[in-house]
């Protein structure tokens, strides 16, 4: 249960270990409506360390996009201001659309401009997260990192139907951890952990079944698999149920939209299943559909939606070497 005493914690979590916010340091933390309570708690904290806090509450920007996948996600123009302007960008919104906020330029400008950005995931005051859980997942990461290093081919495989092969030859990994650093591309702490690469754009072949967190269809996890087939990193059609029909939907018409643009996979085992955080959770592997140019070194294809799909218990096989980095969603570095 949160309580005052946890929230305040939380929040010292998020300022002095992720974000390491320092005096004279300008933050600005942008929120909703249904996190301002939260964001308030966050800005105290550091305005107490020395910082010039500021919250920008862009609930307008958030409901309509939620509420329809063709609504713009670049930020108005003050708010693009306020992050360019800032060492600390923290994000305490919805956390779906905190993800596909992650792949405007604005984003890419600020970590170009060497500040600090992250999206804070939901039940502050109730996270079951020590520092030895946060230096863990990162640990995770840097060895599969150094693993995958110069790994042209990677082969993903599940119960429920996922057998694919993605490339990521000369791709730089992107280490998306909750400490983070000037520069870093923006993702979601304190629980999520992942590394994550720009596939190679026309080199993914096979079944992707998602059978966790969709992005863009307005589930937390989906009903039934989402079946996406992919032939020479392009998708070529998509069955399964209702969620399906609802994909289909919000990527029909979108240019570019049919790119498998990330391969990525969770180092946590903090980060909870039944929402977005999941992507971060260990054997999880996700795909994303759309933009890879604004968020991935290398990345080619730009798109104005990036739409993650998870892939649950994954076995993913370095194919180049036959080693593994999951087997049957099991830690194997």
């Amino acid at each position: 249960m949160a309580t005052g005493t946890k929230m305040r914690q939380h929040a010292e979590l998020i300022v002095d270990t992720c974000f390491t916010v320092e005096k004279g340091d300008v933050v600005t933390i942008i929120t909703d409506d249904q996190h301002a309570h939260l964001a308030k708690i966050v800005a105290d904290v550091a305005a107490e360390r020395g910082a010039s806090p500021v919250v920008m509450n862009n609930e307008a920007q958030v409901a309509r996009a939620l509420a329809d996948t063709s609504f713009p996600m670049a930020p108005p123009q003050n708010l693009h201001n306020a992050m360019l302007a800032a060492d600390e960008i923290i994000i305490m919104t919805n956390l779906e659309w905190a993800n596909r906020f992650a792949h405007v330029s604005a984003v890419k400008e600020s970590c170009a401009n060497n500040v600090k950005i992250a999206s804070v995931e939901s039940g502050m005051g109730e996270w079951d997260l020590g520092l030895e859980d946060i230096l863990a997942s990162t640990d995770r990461a840097v060895a599969a990192i150094a693993k995958l290093k110069g790994v042209k081919e990677c082969h993903v495989w599940s119960a429920n139907g996922t057998d694919v092969t993605v490339s990521i030859e000369d791709r730089p990994a992107l280490q998306v951890t909750p400490i983070r650093h000037r520069g870093w591309m923006m993702g979601p702490l304190p629980l999520w952990a992942e590394v994550a690469f720009a596939a190679v754009e026309t080199k993914t072949n096979g079944v992707i079944a998602v059978d966790g967190n969709m992005l863009g269809i307005g589930v937390d996890v989906v009903s039934s698999p989402i079946y996406w087939h992919v032939k020479d990193g392009k998708l070529i059609g998509i069955e399964g149920g209702e969620d399906a029909k609802r994909l289909e939907k919000v990527i029909e018409g979108v240019p570019n939209v049919d790119v498998v643009a990330e391969f990525a996979f969770g180092t946590s085992d903090k980060s909870p299943l039944g929402s977005p955080s999941e992507k971060g959770r260990i054997g999880n592997v996700h795909f994303a559909l759309g933009d890879n140019k604004n968020a991935y070194p290398g990345g080619q294809n730009s798109c104005r939606l990036h739409l993650d799909g998870v892939i649950r218990n994954a076995t993913l096989e370095i194919m180049d070497t036959g080693g593994f980095i999951f087997r049957e969603g099991k830690w194997d570095v």
